[in-house]
């Protein structure tokens, strides 16, 4: 599935900025849906970005009951090994119950470990088991042919713009 077919389209807009086109007006039972200003607004065309990019990653790492955020936790705990489930809270941006929660069901799973720190007996260090690692290389291949999925329509040049003029929205966040 790609973006088009996710009810979205991906196009470049005057200025040669990526955007996402609003789904045309449906016409069914002659109701016609209008957006108003929404296709204007920042927040609309990233929320509909967001769409197409979770029901693409769906078809692929999502068949392994993987989200995009967890696959995100999973490549942060193998880029870090050992590292403490209060560093990754704050590397993912999620509260510290939020992140036991998770780090509970990916062990559950058999993909990380919990260790005692190193440094701090009172704390948990994380890390992948080598199912994690396994499953995790697999996610990455995955990754890279949704990514190109999702932004076949871009150059390498257009993609490199897209993704800095993303990480201009929140550049605390990086």
């Amino acid at each position: 599935m790609n973006a088009r077919t996710a009810g979205i389209s991906l196009h470049l807009n005057s200025v040669g900025k990526a955007a996402a086109a609003a789904p045309e007006a449906v016409t069914g039972n002659k109701l016609d849906i209008q957006y108003g200003l929404l296709p204007g607004l920042v927040g609309y065309q990233l929320r509909m970005a967001q769409i197409a990019l979770f029901r693409d990653f769906a078809q692929g790492p999502g068949e392994h009951a993987v989200t995009p955020g967890l696959f995100g936790v999973l490549v942060i705990i193998e880029a870090n090994p050992d590292l403490k489930q209060s560093e990754l809270a704050r590397a993912t941006h999620l509260d510290r119950s939020t992140v036991v929660t998770v780090i509970d069901n990916l062990e559950r799973r058999g993909l990380v470990e919990r260790r005692t720190a190193l440094n701090d007996r009172r704390s948990n260090a994380i890390r992948l088991t080598p199912d994690g690692s396994a499953l995790l290389r697999k996610l990455k291949r995955q990754v890279i042919q949704h990514e190109k999925r999702l932004l076949q329509n871009f150059n390498a040049a257009e993609r490199e713009t897209f993704l800095a003029l993303l990480q201009k929205v929140f550049p605390e966040h990086r």
